[in-house]
């Protein structure tokens, strides 16, 4: 069996039903879709936001046991966090909540991307991709990209049951990639495929840009399927 079956193959991945996973940014669509399917897999769900309120009444819309609280508490009473923000606000919140994240796994899924009259454009970043800004901020912290590429449309249409798409995951610890692998794999039709170090993430997240071109062009919600693993 070569290194990418077995790391691609579930039986060799953690189990990670209990973690309990944050959302900070799940006010906003493509966390509160995350949140909605983590939570349907049997996840205890945190989202965070900058108004409590706001997360607490966006939690209670979710349901599905899901709470909302603000984002530093979402921050600390989380196992596993995933940033979910827009990406000028990026950086600052990341700075806030440096002490609150550290020692936890955190998901980075922001795709820094601009919009003009031809459509989506990818934002340089000094520090390679938004998931390398991350790690260098949150320096304490065990720092992954991931879940950039899933339309918050399916995640979040009561008449989808699988989403079928694959999740390219790139990190530089091992523990914490296979970990991510598998909090992917909890929504049904998701495979989680390690696709390489963290200075790999900036073509991943620059590629969301490619996908809102083919949809527009489609009008379809495109995902990634990679073949022969």
């Amino acid at each position: 069996m070569t290194e990418q079956t077995i790391a691609a193959d579930p039986r060799h991945l953690p189990d990670v039903s209990a973690l309990r996973v944050g959302v900070l940014g799940g006010t906003g669509d493509q966390g509160r879709g995350l949140a909605r399917r983590l939570a349907m897999a049997g996840h205890a769900v945190v989202i965070g936001s900058r108004d409590a309120g706001r997360a607490a009444s966006i939690a209670a819309e979710v349901g599905l046991g899901v709470q909302g609280l603000a984002n530093e508490e979402c921050a600390r009473a989380a196992d596993i966090v995933i940033i979910a923000v827009p990406w000028d606000g990026h950086a600052a919140l990341l700075e806030s909540l440096r002490d609150a994240l550290n020692g936890k796994v955190v998901v980075d899924c922001v795709n820094p991307l601009g919009f003009d009259k031809q459509g989506a454009y990818a934002l340089p970043v000094a520090e390679g991709s938004a998931a390398e800004q991350a790690a260098v901020i949150l320096a304490g912290s065990r720092v992954v990209a991931a879940f950039h590429h899933i339309s918050a449309v399916l995640l979040l249409d009561e008449t989808v049951d699988s989403v079928d798409t694959d999740v390219l995951v790139l990190g530089d610890d091992r523990e914490a990639t296979d970990l991510v692998q598998a909090l992917a794999g909890r929504i049904p039709g998701i495979r989680g495929i390690y696709a390489g170090r963290l200075r790999n993430a900036g073509q991943v997240e620059a590629m969301t840009a490619n996908l809102i071109s083919m949809n527009r062009r489609y009008k379809v919600h495109a995902g990634i399927r990679v073949t022969d693993v």
